[in-house]
């Protein structure tokens, strides 16, 4: 059997992690991207193949080529601002680039694929913490696009027998241990970046959208889980569906929630110094409390979070101080 995987997406955040983890566990990991979002230099554990998920025919040629065992799709938009003012550009990326994926899977002979999901499928919480029959209420086109996704997979599975795994993450965070990807994002909306990137005086100042959350502090909650261990949930999906395990999905937290407020603190711990905070108004679409009940994971795949906040944050300042020095060289040989 091949130890080869096609990895759509996998220049990006995440998905560039669990190349790292694929490539540690006897895996070659192609990775299939477009580069639009993600980073040619993040691509360090096998080839990179560019194209365009939408493109039937460049993915068939891919897969010809490389004759992969599985697909762990992690290729999307993801700004939940841009997809509500440009909805049918989700949907025709997210969705109908799924859509394109899966059947040139079909047509190259795999019958599996792991699905880099989100907890937003379930929008505000009914109860706590979330479990996957959790009620589902996706208040953006983005995660919408990723429910729709989810749907789509589990008539695969019932009616010609494509099996497949979604893993619904709450919020990815943190960087390799040893500094070599991170999270970088273009323009950068996510809070742990941009709060490290105000400590480095990168950024004038990090604002908190909304301080009258029916929290402990005000501010919103969130489940922070490191990146690393993201990426060992889709290494232990994978080979649960190689192994002939059936369609499912999980959730992928630690169950520990951390309210914004607590998060800057964490950060101004680890980097030693305060930075200035700016309280604004909420943003449409964001949740007030997410907090993962991952025992389904723990039981069936064996996973289990294993990287602390503190954790998270001494990798995420680790790699994004080097972006700078990076940065900073990059200028002076210009």
């Amino acid at each position: 059997m091949s130890d080869c995987v096609l990895v759509t997406g996998g220049a990006g955040y995440v998905g560039s992690h669990v190349c790292l983890a694929l490539a540690k566990a006897g895996f070659t990991p192609v990775v299939y991207d477009d580069l639009s979002n993600g980073h040619a230099e993040f691509v360090q554990w096998g080839p990179l193949e560019q194209g365009d998920i939408r493109d039937g025919a460049r993915l068939d040629a891919v897969i010809a080529e490389h004759r992969p065992v599985a697909v762990l799709h992690f290729a999307a938009l993801i700004e939940v601002g841009e997809s509500l003012r440009e909805p049918g550009r989700f949907f025709d990326n997210n969705v109908g680039g799924a859509i394109t994926l899966i059947e040139a899977a079909r047509r190259g002979g795999i019958g599996v694929m792991v699905f880099s999901s989100t907890c937003a499928i379930f929008g505000n919480p009914v109860s706590l913490p979330m479990a996957e029959g959790h009620p589902r209420a996706p208040l953006s086109p983005y995660a919408r696009s990723k429910l729709q996704i989810e749907e789509a997979l589990a008539d695969y599975d019932r009616y010609v027998g494509f099996r497949s795994v979604c893993l619904r993450y709450f919020n990815a965070a943190g960087a390799d241990e040893q500094g070599r990807i991170g999270e970088r994002h273009e323009p950068e909306s996510h809070a742990i970046p941009l709060a490290i990137q105000t400590a480095l005086g990168l950024r004038q100042g990090f604002k908190v959208f909304g301080a009258d959350y029916e929290t402990r502090d005000g501010t919103a909650v969130r489940d922070y889980v490191h990146v690393a261990d993201l990426a060992d949930a889709h290494l232990r999906a994978l080979k649960y569906l190689l192994a002939g395990g059936e369609t499912n999905a999980f959730n992928l937290g630690t169950g520990t929630g951390t309210t914004v407020s607590e998060l800057i603190e964490a950060i101004q711990r680890g980097a030693d110094q305060p930075f200035p905070v700016e309280i604004v108004g909420r943003r449409q679409g964001d949740p007030t409390c997410l907090v993962a009940d991952s025992s389904r994971a723990r039981e069936t795949l064996g996973w289990r979070p294993t990287r602390t906040l503190d954790d998270i944050v001494r990798t995420a300042w680790r790699w994004h101080r080097a972006e700078m020095d990076r940065g900073r060289r990059g200028s002076a040989q210009g």
